[in-house]
């Protein structure tokens, strides 16, 4: 572990544990405060757009400023979208407000992934990025249990505000902790970098568009229920706020125990395509196992499913940057989220639609689109 990539993995953790324990339970927040589920669809949508649209500045900043920097620059954009949140109690607030808060960790995975490709040797990306998804994963399976005790503890709308001044407090930490901490690397920038993400993926080959595809199938899978899910175990089934925070424990779990194997798996073959066909076979099963679960015992089940489509999420991402050109990978891999997420983000509106259609029509339309997904990949996608 470098001590750069170890201060920015804290930091990670310290910034993602406050996002989590309120960004779970906005759905139920927005609709409590008269938001309709056209307005959680619309979060979603908001969600996965915003994030695409962070990603390629993102990659940008990272090779022409630094990591450093850059990371520090959207780490105060998170902040000010906290105290939107806290200070305004209202769901047209919680949406303006969200548009800060998600810009830390969509600028983040494309500078901590660059950092990643020059730190660590080729043969120990995949590892690397493992040790970032565990990282991630902590405060994935923590901080909805944590949301869940505020929510349950003082209610929908003040249980939220409550969970995001925490979460106020440990980006300011996180920032302090980057600030004096990581280290700025001087890194030559290029004349003129290409700020057109669709020509940086032109000058790929098409086995990364290939990748791309696949994937986008597969988001739209995970996408159009993802708002919703929060919606169905408390409203739908009868799980408490505390009881969906567990879920969501053994779902982060359930990922965290699988990293690490897999990474050595991937490591010892010297292949990742069966690892990554493996994890969207998870992925396209969640929405289908979800629909047929009608009790907490049957939502553990789902939810470890839904743990184990991180399967081979790590090879995915080290796939994606051993087909990025060397000397712009956090580039690359911004422009690849951009395109992916922008994508996704004018479909997966659709899912406020067909959730207020039927929620069963919006689950096996998630499950059509994951089978899509994988068997493109299957046909189409090489190493």
């Amino acid at each position: 572990m470098k001590k750069n990539l170890l201060v920015l993995l804290s930091a990670a953790v310290l910034i993602e544990m406050g996002e989590k324990m309120g960004e779970r339970f906005l759905p139920l927040y927005i609709m409590a405060l008269g938001g309709t589920s056209l307005a959680v669809g619309f979060l979603n949508a908001a969600d996965n757009f915003l994030g695409a649209v962070y990603s390629f500045p993102g990659g940008y900043l990272s090779d022409r400023i630094g990591y450093k920097r850059s990371l520090l620059l959207f780490n105060l954009a998170a902040v000010a979208g906290y105290l939107i949140v806290i200070f305004f109690p209202s769901w047209q607030a919680a949406l303006a407000g969200a548009v800060l808060f998600i810009a830390w960790s969509s600028v983040s995975l494309p500078a901590i992934m660059g950092a990643i490709s020059k730190l660590l040797p080729f043969h120990k990306r995949t590892m690397g990025v493992s040790m970032h998804s565990i990282a991630r994963r902590i405060p994935m399976a923590v901080g909805p249990l944590l949301g869940g005790y505020c929510v349950q503890s003082w209610g929908v709308k003040d249980g939220v505000r409550i969970a995001f001044t925490f979460a106020l407090f440990l980006s300011v930490l996180a920032l302090l902790l980057q600030h004096y901490f990581l280290e700025h690397v001087a890194e030559p920038a290029a004349a003129q970098m290409e700020k057109n993400p669709l020509k940086v993926l032109a000058r790929t080959g098409p086995r990364l568009k290939s990748l791309l595809v696949s994937d986008i199938l597969i988001r739209f899978c995970e996408q159009i229920p993802y708002a919703f899910v929060v919606i169905w175990c408390i409203k739908g089934i009868g799980v408490s706020p505390v009881q969906f925070g567990w879920l969501t424990s053994i779902e982060m779990v359930s990922a965290i125990l699988i990293y690490v194997p897999v990474a050595w798996l991937v490591e010892k073959t010297k292949t990742k395509k069966p690892y990554i066909a493996v994890t969207f076979a998870f992925f396209s099963a969640f929405p289908l196992v979800l629909l047929f679960s009608r009790s907490l015992y049957a939502l553990v089940f789902a939810f470890i499913i839904r743990g184990f489509k991180e399967f081979g999420e790590p090879a995915r991402k080290a796939l994606i940057l051993d087909l990025a050109p060397e000397e712009n990978k956090a580039l690359t891999y911004g422009a690849y989220y951009f395109v992916r997420d922008t994508v996704v983000a004018a479909a997966v509106i659709a899912g406020g639609f067909l959730w207020s259609v039927s929620p069963r029509l919006n689950l096996l339309a998630a499950f059509v689109c994951g089978l899509a997904g994988t068997a493109y990949f299957l046909a189409y996608c090489e190493e």
